[in-house]
């Protein structure tokens, strides 16, 4: 299983926001719902082997959105699908534990610290080792929306491996994109 989890700093927590103004009122929420299009779709189909976290930190309590496509349904290739299952998200009450909210999404109360404890990360920074030079590649990545990890962040994240997707900084939909189709071609040789 392949993991990408994806801080949104500014992102609310609520489900009370415009899918017009995914942007602006729901603190850069298009950039997260570009991230879980670039997860799972291929042309025609979707990654079942993929999950994506998205950790909403925009208020307190942050919350965590999981996205699994095994069972995810109603995911089209467009910013506002993924914004309205997102909200949906975001209307089931959080809990400590996982949630689920809608066939393939659960949400929780918690994020990074918690998610730091199940699973190990490599992080997805522009100064870490390039992955085509990478011999193995790990299967769960973090990385940050439009914004750098802040100094606590950076304090969770720092005995962590750090991944480079090459020699220019990315989008991080586009930084997924280049690593699934890492996985891709070392899959096929």
């Amino acid at each position: 299983m392949l993991r990408f989890a994806i801080l949104g700093h500014k992102a609310t927590t609520s489900p009370d926001f415009s899918l017009n103004d995914m942007p602006g009122g729901a603190g850069r929420m298009d950039v997260l719902c570009r991230c879980i299009n670039s997860s799972f779709f291929l042309s025609h189909d979707l990654r079942r082997n993929t999950e994506c976290y998205l950790i909403l930190e925009g208020a307190e309590p942050h919350k965590t959105l999981r996205f699994s496509g095994e069972t995810i349904r109603s995911l089209n290739p467009d910013e506002r699908s993924a914004g309205a299952l997102i909200k949906k998200g975001l209307s089931t009450p959080a809990e400590p534990e996982f949630r689920k909210a809608a066939d393939g999404i659960a949400i929780r109360s918690g994020g990074l610290a918690e998610l730091l404890q199940e699973f190990s990360f490599a992080v997805l920074d522009e100064n870490g080792k390039d992955i085509r030079d990478a011999e193995t590649l790990p299967e769960n990545f973090i990385l940050s929306d439009h914004m750098n990890f802040t100094e606590d962040e950076e304090a969770l994240l720092k005995d962590l491996p750090r991944y480079s997707v090459g020699p220019r900084v990315l989008h991080a939909d586009h930084t997924i994109t280049v690593i699934l189709n890492e996985f891709d071609r070392r899959e096929r040789s």
